[in-house]
């Protein structure tokens, strides 16, 4: 079973960057393609992207495309969000979460879910 921690949110201006972490302890990390989530405030959760388990071909959410980058290194058990170019509307806690099978599985299949980073961005 996997446990997945986040890290790396902050406050920053519109326009500016972060990169998230999401760190991995237990078996096969490299087994399970790995999700980018946010929620805002009073909004559901959505996805942001995802990478397979290889770490080839990540997804994003129309909304980040082009501005944000998912990454992995199996070797550190870990993948990281890059977020470049951020606006307000990116403002929300961003969660990380792990499914066996593959990317297209619907959210409600995640699992082991962070206790989430709070990422804010101010106008």
């Amino acid at each position: 079973q996997l446990e997945l921690v986040e890290s790396g949110g902050g406050l920053v201006h519109t326009g500016g960057s972060l990169r998230l972490s999401c760190a991995a302890s237990g078996r096969e990390f490299d087994a399970f393609a790995i999700g980018w989530f946010r929620q805002a405030p009073a909004k559901e959760r959505e996805v942001v992207g995802c990478i397979s388990a290889p770490g080839r071909n990540p997804i994003y959410a129309d909304s980040v495309m082009g501005r944000f980058t998912i990454t992995r290194d199996n070797t550190k058990n870990t993948v990281w969000l890059q977020m470049n170019n951020l606006k307000p509307e990116d403002t929300g806690t961003y969660y990380c979460a792990a499914d066996p099978v593959s990317c297209s599985s619907p959210q409600y299949l995640f699992a082991s879910w962070g206790q989430g980073t709070q990422v804010t961005v101010s106008s």
